[in-house]
């Protein structure tokens, strides 16, 4: 069995990747096969909108022909046995590259029709974790739960099902003195991320095993 990561983060070991590896880590525990992907190390472009994957006959129908540096993790994915996405919230959406990977990778297998339904073929699991620094009574307020139960539902549609794992109150910096900010009190935010942060690991852990058990 095989499960593939996708870290949205430019940061490769900060906390959407530390979480992400901690979900691996549970599959592996299982017995998977796991890879880490950082789309920040991937040279791509979001869907050019060229409708190639749509067109009757056309010989890239159900698979974006776009060829460039993501090609070949859609073509892991495409043959992977579960999923799971990563990316830090920036202004209550997933990172610029994550929006644009996740164009490319449901596009291709998205068909319009009604009732909805999918190219890709087969069922698997997929599983979406965001990291962010506001706690989660700010996350309801702003309603982050319209962009998040957006992204859950597509996945969904496209793969039969997605988990979704919020981690708030994370830490930005090592120092907070040397950045202009004042959004929150760094040594509380740090208490409050030692107790939460932990929790989260266990939690990406078990939704790693989740990922490939029966």
């Amino acid at each position: 069995m095989k499960v593939i990561g996708i870290n949205g983060s430019p940061r490769k070991k900060w906390n959407t990747a530390q979480v992400l590896q901690k979900a691996l880590d549970g599959a592996a525990a299982q017995g998977a096969e796991t890879e880490l992907v950082h789309l920040y190390e991937v040279d791509f472009k979001g869907c050019t909108s060229c409708f190639a994957c749509k067109l009757k006959g056309g010989t890239s129908y159900g698979k974006c022909a776009m060829r460039d540096g993501l090609t070949p993790v859609l073509e892991k994915i495409a043959q992977a046995d579960a999923l799971v996405l990563g990316s830090p919230v920036y202004f209550g959406r997933v990172s610029g590259e994550m929006c644009s990977f996740l164009e490319r990778l449901l596009f291709q297998y998205f068909v319009y029709s009604q009732p909805p339904a999918s190219l890709f073929g087969r069922r698997i699991r997929t599983a979406f974790i965001y990291t962010m620094n506001v706690p989660e009574t700010l996350m309801r307020e702003m309603n982050y739960a319209v962009h998040i139960g957006g992204n859950e539902n597509y996945l969904a549609r496209i793969f039969g099902g997605c988990e979704t794992l919020c981690c708030n109150e994370t830490v930005q910096f090592d120092d907070y003195g040397k950045y202009v900010f004042n959004y929150f009190d760094p040594e509380q935010r740090r208490q409050r991320h030692s107790v939460l942060f932990p929790e989260n690991l266990q939690k990406a852990f078990e939704l790693g095993q989740r990922l490939v058990s029966p």
